[in-house]
């Protein structure tokens, strides 16, 4: 919070307009009690009636039934940041210190790394380059099982995201909002002050893309980039829509993705020296919270290459392919709710949304 308050590269994306988070059955608001709102006069104000939850925003934004629901609110410090835009400037700040990035294909997309005498020394690119370094930084997110043998410890896991477009007007009434949050059904923030959209995900405990690996009966969760999310999903957005803002439920969607992250056991980083490879330095396992961890990360990395890393986080981002010691973990819900409660298989939806631009 430092960093998105103080840090000049991060501070102007980061919106601190509230949190109201939510859930709508018993043992998704015992957890929520449990994580969030747990101590006694803490700032959190009980929600417990519709009439309480349309209270959090201006008159006419919440207008559902809120059907089941409790939640809480937090006026303050608490809030939301601009994912892009804060990404562009954390860019920018690395090429003015004199880092050179390659991007886009063949010359941006690495195929492998590179091995020398029991160490990784750089990575090859698509385009037959060999980018040779004296550090290899690891920061491959969902795709890093392709890259390094990580023994078991990341699941290549999506989620899924939609914009609605609102109105002039609509975007005025909508500014500086606080981020909904149900924990079973879903979350939404203020629209994007470029494109006015607003921007809904619908919770679950995500989506994996298993395929078998050739010439054997394993399978992997393999990434794939969509501009469209599964019928399914969009039946859950409206949902959600429909019991906090049914004015917007039956909109059509201006954009849709997929959005992939890599889990771990304990949803832990791995973070560090590899212990196999003296010179490859990890950055892994975001477990669907790394970006709001974008202003100290980098740090926590910089401080491991140093041999300077605070010895209670060496120890808690370190290797430990022990935790993937039950080959079934990557089963599990990691503890999040929502949609059928497990994890889904991008293998079997039956069908996508085909969002029309001519249309909006």
């Amino acid at each position: 919070m430092h960093g998105w308050r103080h840090d000049p590269v991060f501070s102007p994306f980061f919106h601190a307009t509230g949190y109201v988070v939510a859930a709508n059955t018993p043992e998704g608001i015992k957890r929520v009690k449990r994580h969030e709102a747990k101590d006694p006069g803490s700032s959190y104000e009980d929600l417990e009636r519709a009439e309480q939850f349309w209270e959090t925003m201006p008159e006419g934004v919440l207008t559902g039934d809120f059907p089941g629901w409790k939640g809480w609110y937090k006026s303050s410090g608490c809030g939301w940041a601009h994912a892009r835009k804060a990404l562009v400037s954390a860019a920018k700040e690395a090429e003015r210190m004199g880092v050179k990035f390659l991007t886009g294909s063949p010359m941006g997309e690495v195929m492998a790394l590179l091995y020398e005498d029991g160490d990784v020394v750089g990575a090859r690119t698509m385009d037959g380059e060999e980018h040779r370094a004296v550090r290899t930084i690891l920061c491959t997110g969902a795709n890093t099982p392709q890259l390094l043998d990580v023994k078991g410890q990341l699941r290549p896991t999506a989620w899924t995201l939609a914009h609605i477009k609102v109105t002039l007007e609509e975007a005025g009434l909508y500014r500086d909002l606080p981020v909904l949050f149900n924990i079973e059904k879903g979350f939404f923030m203020e629209p994007d002050e470029d494109h006015q959209e607003l921007k809904i995900c619908d919770e679950h405990p995500g989506y994996c893309n298993w395929v078998e690996v050739e010439g054997s009966k394993e399978k992997i969760s393999l990434p794939f980039a969509r501009h469209e999310i599964p019928l399914e999903s969009e039946e859950r957005v409206r949902e959600f829509l429909r019991e906090t803002m049914p004015q917007l439920a039956e909109r059509p969607f201006a954009f849709a993705r997929i959005c992939w992250c890599a889990d771990t056991p304990d949803r832990g980083f791995l973070m560090g020296a590899h212990p196999e490879y003296d010179s490859l330095v990890l950055g892994i396992g975001d477990s669907g919270h790394g970006y709001m961890h974008i202003p100290a990360i980098g740090g926590f990395i910089a401080d491991s290459m140093e041999g300077c890393l605070d010895q209670r986080l060496k120890h808690a981002f370190r290797w430990r392919p022990e935790i993937a010691a039950d080959p079934n973990w990557v089963n599990n819900t990691l503890g999040r709710f929502g949609g059928p409660n497990k994890v889904m298989d991008f293998q079997e939806v039956k069908g996508w949304t085909n969002i029309s631009k001519e249309k909006l």
